[in-house]
């Protein structure tokens, strides 16, 4: 069966027995997986990770917001629960780097809190319409670059650049340092591969390692002589109740892990998954190119329910407890799989398809809920709607070239990123 087969034809378990999410064909095309987990086994024990892997709609959300029972802790920043792979990195990381301290998405209350608030001012609905006319220029320039070619690679000439170079700017970077910072961010997600080598492993290690000292000569700098980015406020900005500013191994997992990848990776990979989605669907193409107006918000939300670029994150049980009739003993790890979730038929009408009339498409769990509901929600949609909204405009019709594409998505346990996109358009002022 060749690759392109595989996207058209993906693997469907015929029973629980036979599923494992570490497995890259599964994770490949994962919903036919997802479908089985909720109707069988709604809370199943992978039987290679070992974590308990969730996939109601319902008790996702129950797990997200009960914050008795359940931690955002990771045990990756216990050094003596390490894997042999983390082994490898802490050592790497001491000898040469700053080990990562833990991230803001790692932690509870009240040091989430407290460490969230400085990232707050930043994402508050004034700064957010400060950032937008960035947002809509850039996405327009970036589809001139290459309109008169009549074709481009979709992911690299556009859903990579639109939101790596709106982070970059907040974050105090250059824009012609923003391809290396690609690779960086690139490395850093094979490194979280489950199963990857000590060669891989090393090599991950030492990219990231080449990240910090690029952005240890930023901190420095930005303590000498602050600024307005993003950045110069987590440097310089005592947190709330610690009664210190954050330590250059905090702000070294925050650019890796919270800022980079989670403010620029995901909002590509709904990007990419977007055209995909449009590709399949002309009918609702046309819709949107009648009335973007109307139906474009509702879209944007549709692709981040069904493609939901972050599959899903972890949890830890704090106590014995019982979810959907399975009793989770204390310290076991929890997968809330989002992206089941958000194609649960019991909170959404016809999971599988692309709704652009939708009443509840926003209610997804695409960017988790409650405490930990994502900080950069409000940038990642308007970022998706100009960059959908500028193709809309730009482009009259378009299509995926099946003999330039493999159409492979990276093989990732947690994030949903589709490699290349090759298309082939008309422009509207054809």
């Amino acid at each position: 069966m060749t690759e392109i087969n595989r996207m058209e034809n993906p693997i469907i378990p015929t029973s629980v027995d036979d599923v494992t999410l570490i497995d890259p064909e599964i994770q490949e095309c994962p919903f036919p997986t997802y479908d089985l987990l909720r109707e069988e086994a709604p809370v199943f024990k992978d039987p290679v990770t070992g974590m308990f892997v969730v996939t109601r709609y319902d008790d996702l959300r129950r797990v997200a917001l009960d914050y008795d029972n359940f931690s955002n802790h990771r045990y990756s920043n216990d050094p003596e629960r390490h894997t042999p792979s983390q082994q490898i990195a802490h050592k790497l990381f001491l000898e040469k780097g700053w080990v990562p301290g833990k991230s803001l998405a790692a932690r509870d209350d009240p040091d989430h809190k407290q460490m969230r608030s400085l990232f707050d001012d930043a994402f508050r609905p004034k700064r957010i319409a400060e950032i937008e006319g960035h947002v809509e220029k850039l996405a327009y320039d970036l589809i001139d670059d290459f309109i008169d070619q009549r074709a481009c690679d979709y992911v690299k000439q556009y859903a990579v650049p639109l939101p790596l170079f709106i982070i970059c700017r907040q974050m105090g970077a250059k824009d012609e340092d923003v391809w290396q910072i690609k690779k960086w961010t690139d490395a850093w997600i094979k490194g979280g591969t489950i199963g990857l080598d000590e060669e891989g492993v090393v090599w991950a290690t030492e990219m990231e390692i080449q990240a910090q000292h690029y952005f240890q000569a930023i901190f420095e700098k930005l303590r000498v002589q602050p600024d307005d980015t993003l950045l110069s406020d987590l440097v310089n900005n005592e947190v709330p109740g610690w009664g210190r500013t954050l330590s250059d191994s905090e702000l070294h997992a925050e650019m890796m892990q919270d800022t980079f990848v989670g403010g620029s990776e995901t909002t590509t990979n709904a990007m990419s998954a977007g055209i995909m989605l449009l590709d399949k669907n002309p009918a609702v193409w046309q819709k949107l190119k009648k009335d973007p107006e109307t139906h474009l918000s509702t879209f944007v939300e549709e692709v981040v329910r069904l493609e939901s670029p972050v599959q899903g994150l972890t949890r830890l049980a704090k106590n014995d407890v019982e979810i959907g009739g399975v009793d989770i003993p204390k310290g076991s790890v929890i997968d809330i799989r989002y992206g089941a979730g958000n194609r649960d038929p019991r909170h959404f009408a016809c999971p599988h398809e692309v709704d652009i009339e939708r009443k509840n498409a926003a209610s997804h769990l695409g960017f988790s809920t409650g405490t930990h509901y994502c900080l950069g929600a409000p940038l990642a949609r308007r970022e998706l709607y100009w960059g959908f909204r500028a193709f809309i405009d730009r482009i009259d019709s378009f299509r995926v070239v099946p003999e330039k594409n493999n159409l492979r998505h990276l093989p990732n346990y947690s994030l949903r990123i589709l490699k290349e996109l090759h298309i082939e358009f008309t422009p509207t002022h054809v």
